[in-house]
């Protein structure tokens, strides 16, 4: 089980993110596992190699230099024996006596002139070749087994030695060894060699491997870059021109399948948004067809019925009641028309009275014209010191500051407060008009801005709407080069309109001049 370090520590490890990154990590691993196991392979086999060359130099010595510890001779110089036969061992050969699982006897041959003249029989056996063993090496040497096996065993002072034991000639036991020095120092040598050739063929390996995965994905950098292009396009709204393709489209490969259909997934989206270019242009277009015509009649309408209104003979009470409504829904019936045909001209592109406009005293009027429509609310208004002036359309501005105070009068009960402010900051002005009221449904505040849209749920409602006053207050804004955005909740409803503070307007995106 991972402890809570572990994997705090497994956390900050970098992990790597992209494709690139990962190809070369695993290839980097691979190359790794690769190495070493080849590595620990031929380590492994030169050390197995090694050792049986030195079990194979026990086998030839036959234990001759333990058997001359087994009775030591102490023979007047120049006389003959078999002293050469007994002491001409390699420098290190270790050789020891054991009887009755004792030590004896135990001496290393160290190399040096004695043996020589002791091998030649001038000089009787020397005693500096002798060596002590701890109790752990006497222990160690009586644990051998007598069969002529070699065994590797470690003595206290000597180091590693690969050791034979056999049986002597007066029932002792006489041990063989030659050191293991040797063996480890050939194969600390072969794993420098190793770590070295091998530190330099994965840097080698890595820098190439690097360089073909990057050629390799380069179709893929393409596709991504053709994903990322179409990502930053404007799709929501306007006319788009979506010419973007990928090149790589070779469907015998993976990336050219998916560049593949990356286009025709692009040729499909193109042909909707074409499809619903058009229709938005001719919504648009009824529209303001629909509105320039209704104009005349809705106006004529109105005229009949003011025109009833003022006849001085008697008339039935329901004809006068008729005539009153008729009066009143043709005056809304022609509000609704003007609105609309603003909207129409405004989608349309139609450049913009543009002028300095004084928000300071608009915001003056429209607050005294809101305060004489809704005297049972209470107004109030936050305004700097020095006047504010914006570049624009002052009617049209006029009409958005009046929307944004209206829609606060007539969906909130009498006694809510309704601020409207100014602020100016380095490069716009905010106009923020509050209110605490009940707030918007959350449901309709995403959709607060679209045309016909109204929050009758969320907020009391006591006079008709026609769901066209906050869609008309952003797309000025937008024609404006500004924002319009709502904060709500119950108790406080705010928005707040952005303006450029000294920028000409800017046409809405994809918008054409009519």
């Amino acid at each position: 089980m991972i402890g809570p370090i572990a994997r705090r520590a497994a956390a900050r490890l970098p992990v790597p993110r992209t494709l690139r990154a990962r190809l070369i990590a695993g290839l980097l691993a691979l190359l790794l596992l690769t190495c070493g196991g080849v590595a620990l392979a031929t380590t492994d086999a030169l050390r197995h190699f090694l050792v049986d060359r030195l079990d194979q130099q026990l086998s030839d010595t036959s234990g001759r230099y333990a058997a001359s510890l087994e009775h030591r001779d102490t023979r007047a110089p120049g006389t003959t024996g078999n002293r050469s036969d007994t002491r001409a061992q390699a420098p290190g050969t270790f050789g020891a006596r054991l009887l009755d699982g004792r030590v004896t006897n135990a001496g290393v041959v160290d190399g040096d002139a004695d043996d020589a003249e002791v091998a030649a029989g001038n000089t009787p056996a020397d005693t500096d070749d002798l060596v002590q063993l701890t109790p752990a090496d006497q222990r160690a040497l009586a644990a051998l087994p007598v069969d002529g096996g070699a065994r590797s065993v470690h003595l206290s002072g000597l180091g590693g030695y690969r050791l034979r034991a056999i049986a002597g000639q007066d029932g002792d036991v006489l041990v063989t060894g030659l050191p293991l020095h040797p063996v480890e120092a050939t194969t600390h040598q072969l794993i420098t060699v190793e770590l070295v050739v091998f530190a330099i063929a994965l840097a080698a390996a890595t820098a190439a491997g690097a360089f073909w995965i990057r050629l390799s994905l380069r179709p893929l950098g393409r596709v991504v870059a053709a994903a990322e292009r179409v990502g930053a396009l404007p799709l929501a709204s306007g006319e788009v021109e979506l010419s973007i393709r990928v090149r790589d489209d070779d469907t015998r490969t993976e990336v050219g399948r998916v560049g593949a259909a990356l286009n025709r997934m692009l040729g499909h989206i193109e042909d909707a948004l074409a499809q619903r270019q058009a229709v938005e242009e001719r919504l648009r277009a009824f529209a303001a067809d629909a509105s320039h015509e209704l104009r005349t009649p809705v106006a004529t309408v109105r005229g009949h019925a003011e025109l009833a209104l003022r006849h001085q003979g008697p008339t039935a009470e329901p004809v006068l009641h008729s005539l009153t409504r008729i009066d009143a829904e043709s005056r809304r019936m022609g509000a609704i028309v003007e609105d609309l045909l603003l909207l129409a001209r405004l989608d349309a592109g139609r450049p913009l009275a543009l002028g300095s406009v004084d928000l300071t005293r608009l915001a003056l009027d429209c607050t005294d014209d809101a305060r004489a429509a809704g005297p049972h609310h209470r107004w109030r208004l936050v305004l700097p010191e020095e006047p504010v002036v914006v570049p624009g359309d002052g009617d049209r501005l006029r009409q958005v500051v009046a929307n944004l105070l209206t829609n606060a009068r007539t969906h909130t009960p009498d006694g809510t407060e309704v601020t409207l402010a100014l602020e100016r900051g380095e490069d716009r002005v905010l106009l923020t008009v509050t209110d605490t009221g009940p707030g918007i449904d959350p449901e309709v505040a995403p959709r607060v801005f679209e045309r016909f849209v109204r929050g009758d749920r969320a907020r009391a409602r006591t006079h008709g709407s026609t769901g066209l006053g906050l869609a008309i207050v952003q797309a000025v804004v937008s024609a404006h080069g500004g924002a319009v955005t709502l904060t709500s909740h119950p108790g406080k409803t705010a928005f707040t309109v952005a303006l450029p503070s000294g920028t000409q307007p800017s046409r809405p995106e994809g918008s054409t001049t009519a």
